[in-house]
This record gives C-alpha cells, sequence and structure tokens, in this order.
C-alpha cells in the first residue's frame, strides 16, 4: 500500500516549464515570418517577372494583359526616360504632335487635296464633254435653243426651259415639241451610269394653277411627266430615276427680267455626279478658273 501511494503522488506533479515550448514555437514562427518578408522585400523584378511569365505561359495566359508588361524603367543598367511634357499630348492623349508627325500630316492634307482636285477637274472635263455630246443630238433635230446646261456642285443641269412651250399653260403634259426634246435626250442619257433627279419648277406669277391645288403640286407633276417618259418612253432604268419638286422658289433667270417666266417655266433633269461631296465642293472653283482662262462659256 505505502508503493501505491507514492506512485500516485508522483503522477500528480504538475510541469510548470511546459510555456517554454509554446512560446519557442511562437518565437521560432516570427523568425520565419520575419525572414520570408525580408526575402519578399528584396526579389529581382527580372526573375520574378520571368518566373510570372513562365507560369502564366504554363497556364496557358498572356501576362501581359492583366498584369502588364516588364517595365523598361526598373531594369538594371537603363536610364529612366524622360517624362512627357503635357503640351505635347492633345487633349484626349490620342497622339503627341512632334515636328516630324506634322510635317507628315500637312503632306498627307496636300496629297489629298491634290487628288480630290485632279477628281473634280476630271469630272468637269467629263460633265463638259456630255454638254457636247446632248447638243450633238439636239442640233439634228434643231433644238438646242430649247435647252441650257449648267455644271455646279451637284454634277449637270439640264434645264428643259419652256422658250418654245415645253408645257402647255398650268398643265403637266408635254407639247409635241416638249416630248421630242426629252426623246433626243434619252439616248444619251441612257448610255451613262449617273443617278437622274428629275426637278419640277413653275414661274413666278402670283396666280393659283387652273388644275392644281398648288405650285408645288403643278411642278410635281410636271417632274414626274418627264420622269414617266424617260423611263416608259425611252428605257431609262427607273432605278436611276427620281423626282423632286420646287414650285417656284428656284428661278432659272431673274424674275424682274422680261421673258423670265416662259423660262422659269421648267423642267431640269439634274445628271447627280457620283465623286464625294468634298470633291465636288470643288467643282465650282474649277469652272471659275475655267471661265477665267476661257475654257468654259
Amino acid at each position: 500500500m505505502p508503493r501505491r501511494k507514492r506512485h500516485e503522488q508522483h503522477e500528480e506533479h504538475e510541469n510548470h516549464e511546459r510555456w517554454l515550448v509554446t512560446y519557442a514555437d511562437m518565437v521560432t514562427l516570427l523568425m520565419v515570418l520575419f525572414i520570408v518578408m525580408f526575402a519578399m522585400s528584396q526579389v529581382d523584378q527580372k526573375k520574378y517577372d520571368a518566373l510570372r511569365d513562365g507560369l502564366a505561359a504554363g497556364f496557358g495566359q498572356s501576362p501581359s494583359i492583366k498584369s502588364g508588361n516588364a517595365s523598361i524603367l526598373e531594369q538594371t543598367g537603363t536610364t529612366a526616360v524622360q517624362s512627357i511634357v503635357p503640351s505635347t499630348v492633345d487633349v484626349v492623349g490620342k497622339s503627341m504632335e512632334t515636328p516630324a508627325t506634322s510635317k507628315a500630316i500637312a503632306e498627307h492634307e496636300q496629297a489629298k487635296a491634290s487628288v480630290q482636285r485632279a477628281d473634280a477637274v476630271a469630272e468637269v472635263r467629263r460633265l463638259d464633254d456630255l454638254i457636247r455630246r446632248l447638243y450633238a443630238a439636239l442640233r439634228k433635230h434643231h433644238l438646242e435653243d430649247d435647252v441650257q446646261t449648267t455644271i455646279d456642285e451637284r454634277g449637270l443641269v439640264v434645264s428643259l426651259v419652256s422658250r418654245h412651250v415645253v408645257f402647255e399653260p398650268n398643265l403637266a403634259s408635254l407639247t409635241t415639241r416638249g416630248a421630242l426634246i426629252v426623246d433626243t435626250l434619252a439616248p444619251v442619257l441612257r448610255d451613262i451610269p449617273d443617278p437622274l433627279q428629275i426637278d419640277g419648277h413653275t414661274n413666278q406669277v402670283k396666280v393659283k394653277p387652273k388644275y392644281y391645288p398648288s405650285d408645288w403640286d403643278l411642278s410635281s407633276a410636271r417632274a414626274v411627266t418627264v420622269l414617266r417618259r424617260l423611263n416608259e418612253q425611252d428605257a431609262v432604268p427607273a432605278r436611276r430615276l427620281t423626282a423632286s419638286a420646287f414650285g417656284h422658289t428656284k428661278p432659272l433667270i431673274d424674275p424682274a427680267k422680261p421673258g423670265s417666266q416662259r423660262v422659269n417655266k421648267r423642267v431640269d433633269i439634274v445628271i447627280l455626279s457620283s465623286l464625294p461631296d468634298e470633291t465636288r465642293a470643288l467643282i465650282n472653283d474649277v469652272i471659275r478658273e475655267r471661265r477665267a482662262e476661257g475654257g468654259l462659256s
């Protein structure tokens, strides 16, 4: 019995130094933590980037999409690039203008303008040749005085003036002479690819048309009459034809001049140029220069 008592007393003895084990573990962990932090603070950027790129390539991803490419500013042996002066960059940051880029832009714009002008000159020559073809056809029937032609930024305007009564008074129907004029022009117009816009006009007499509610209706009817004859009688494709009405708002000559009413009551066949707007805007300049040089009447 006494031996068993001494054994029990030995097992119940408390160890007061167990906290040293926990403390030692904590100190060890803290030391490891500081070593890792120190190692991370001294990382080689090149090696890190190489490791990152290698891992990204291994997983089939591009590191430059999310993280950015390696910066040349932080590589060993390189000099930092000078900061960009804000005044050299445009407001939205599209490009940096330098003397070289400015010169290149100016040369590009100059070349573009030269091409546009050359195209405008070529278009005026083409339309001038078309005028000669139209008048050659009209002269065969002695109808050259029934038509006036003008080149402007739209293209070629062929005006069927009513000097010999192309339209009956207050009506949209063509006279026999008027129908002959349209039929004479049609073969030349049919052979070109340009769209044709048929514009109807009335004179400036302030009298309500007898058979139509207004000048707009009368001018529209006259335009449609010419359009239908070109299409139905002269086989000009309908896809190339459109009609517009202008009433009395666009006189061909000054309404104050004697005989203007007969001329302003007309239909215009406008041969629309297919050139871009910027190029067509140069046509009037080309015409003025050619007139100054005596190249156009």
